[in-house]
């Protein structure tokens, strides 16, 4: 009996220290709202999105360009460390912020409301 509760202990506090704070709470993707007072075409990255619209943005440890069709506005969508990635490294979990760093979930965009509107 002792045994199996150790087994089980030990299962569990491996899964704690495997798994990242930021992957888990923040995912691989970030909700960024495209705020415009008429109907835009925008491109992040390449790919095509309309405004207004929330859209769903993977994380990157790379920049993001968002370009507005029909005119030359462009804005970029910086890269910053995504706060909850420190917690793992507050916790002492190292793991786990070595998780979030490999599947890029410690990353953010520094905007998550952008308004898109042609000036």
């Amino acid at each position: 009996m002792k045994k199996n509760i150790l087994i089980a202990g030990s299962i569990l506090s491996a899964t704690f220290l495997f798994t990242g704070c930021a992957t888990i709470l923040s995912g691989d993707n970030q909700s960024i709202n495209l705020q415009s007072k008429k109907e835009q075409t925008v491109s992040i990255n390449g790919q095509q999105y309309t405004s207004p619209n929330v859209i769903s943005l993977e994380r990157t440890d790379k920049d993001a360009v968002l370009k507005v069709k029909d005119c030359e506005k462009q804005i970029l969508l910086k890269k910053e460390i995504n706060p909850v990635f420190f917690v793992n490294i507050l916790s002492g979990g190292v793991f786990g912020s070595t998780t979030d760093y490999a599947s890029d979930s410690m990353w953010q965009y520094d905007q998550t409301n952008v308004n898109v509107d042609c000036e």
